[in-house]
């Protein structure tokens, strides 16, 4: 009994000790302190696991991820082709700048972009471009669930197969954990390359259960490509649960910024199977204009020097003039986050937030409500989805530039998960997100700041208790 008391007194000072030392914010310190004082032996475990800032801590760094800046230093200029792109106004030029040097990928031009606004629109478009793949077929996604369309999705590819177009297949070993081995071999057995990332073994299982590979994204012969916010799962194209059918947005590409996003899939593809680089001509050919839209890749992750995807959402709140609008299921802000939103709301800036009503996590749902009077009291309209389940992740700025990816507002997205996002330079496809944007918050509910302060103190208990759990979110 004393044993196992000194035993875990000492291991909670080092905790103590090292939440002190290197959190970065007071208020993500105080939850951990919280955390691994009122919870003993699993509150440390909590904060090892999911607490410990890696891009800071050498000792608890992954060893995949001084692999993956080794891989960055060696190829980042060695093989990418870059084209020039002259912004008319400051704004953009900003904001692709600090984008181009935090996540490596520069704003490329002459690109056709076509924004999916549901499952079955996302699917049609994806199978009817699989049939035409000629060389190979590249896909990743956070969630591959069996189904209806995983069971089209195989049919396509054994028929791809048999005409020797090659079939590489990543899926998140976390966010795809129900997929079952039978129908991991099946697709084996036909000969499609398919591969976990940051499997959970043991020895590691600390070290990587935190760190997920949320990004969603098809290559095909290395001249089309898709990614957003859509996973392979039938809850995309019909309801079998009370939150509905999922509502998500995707983009459809073509033209150079295939090149930026066949790279991401490229890395993670290495990593994952431990054996093929794919920087070859024959993966990534020269992609002739397509389009007239300029397009930058957004790729953020814990094995990068800086959070890009949180950097990229505050440059934009910075940037924008009239408006943002912000589409996401889990609006959980950091204390960044928090201040450039009040910041741009005392300037005058319009902003609308929409949001699901329903969601399927109580605590992240309960976090995200703990911030809405505050926001609400600023001015900020937030829209509550009512009918399917908003699974969006998109920002809208000005009517001159829009996001659409796999990146939410909280602390996952922003420093555990590896995530995607497509930022468009385009007026002309802001202003049709912009459209569908504010045709959702028609049929959404409108929050009243009075109301909302006056809700029941059992809500607001429930929001205090899961905001204090935000730092596991």
């Amino acid at each position: 009994m004393i044993i196992t008391i000194s035993i875990y007194v000492i291991l909670t000072l080092l905790a103590i000790v090292h939440i002190i030392l290197y959190s970065s914010r007071p208020t993500k310190s105080l939850s951990w302190l919280l955390i691994v004082l009122i919870f003993p032996f699993i509150g440390i475990l909590l904060y090892i696991t999911f607490g410990i800032n890696r891009r800071r801590f050498k000792l608890f760094k992954l060893k995949e991820t001084v692999k993956r800046r080794l891989y960055d230093k060696k190829f980042r200029d060695q093989f990418v082709k870059e084209q020039k792109v002259e912004f008319e106004n400051k704004k953009n030029t900003k904001l692709s700048e600090l984008l181009r040097n935090s996540s490596n990928f520069a704003t490329q031009p002459a690109n056709d972009v076509k924004v999916l606004h549901n499952g079955k629109e996302t699917f049609d478009i994806i199978f009817e471009e699989l049939q035409k793949a000629e060389k190979f077929i590249h896909l990743q996604y956070y969630i591959f669930e069996e189904g209806e369309l995983f069971n089209k999705l195989y049919s396509l590819l054994k028929e791809k197969l048999e005409n020797k177009v090659e079939v590489r297949i990543l899926y998140d070993a976390i966010g795809s954990y129900s997929l079952r081995k039978k129908a991991k071999k099946k697709f084996r057995d036909i000969g499609a390359k398919v591969y976990p990332i940051m499997p959970l073994h043991f020895g590691s299982f600390l070290f990587t259960l935190n760190y997920r590979n949320h990004r969603k994204i098809i290559v095909i012969d290395g001249k089309v490509g898709f990614t957003g916010g859509v996973n392979i799962s039938d809850k995309y194209i019909k309801s079998d649960s009370e939150l509905g059918i999922w509502d998500d947005t995707h983009v459809y590409l073509k033209g150079p910024a295939v090149d930026s996003l066949h790279r991401v899939f490229i890395k993670d593809y290495y990593f994952a199977s431990d054996q093929e680089l794919l920087l070859k001509d024959k993966y990534l050919p020269d992609i002739e204009k397509q389009g007239d839209v300029a397009v930058q890749i957004v790729a953020g992750g814990p094995d990068a020097d800086h959070p890009s995807i949180m950097q990229q959402y505050i440059k934009m709140i910075n940037l924008a003039e009239e408006y943002i609008y912000i589409s996401n299921p889990y609006f959980i802000p950091n204390s960044a986050m928090l201040e450039a939103l009040r910041i741009a709301a005392l300037s005058g800036v319009q902003i609308k937030l929409l949001v699901p009503k329903k969601s399927d996590s109580w605590l992240a749902k309960h976090s995200m409500l703990s911030f809405f009077q505050e926001l609400l009291f600023l001015g900020i309209e937030i829209y509550q989805q009512k009918n399917d389940f908003l699974h969006s992740k998109v920002i809208v700025m000005d009517g001159e530039i829009a996001s659409v990816g796999s990146g939410n507002f909280d602390h996952r997205s922003f420093e555990h998960n590896f995530e995607t996002n497509a930022l468009i330079y385009d007026k002309e496809v802001t202003e049709s997100i912009c459209e569908d944007f504010i045709k959702d918050c028609k049929e959404s509910i409108l929050l009243d700041y009075e109301t909302y302060k006056n809700r029941p103190l059992r809500q607001k208990l429930s929001e205090g208790i899961a905001r204090f759990f935000s730092p596991l979110l």
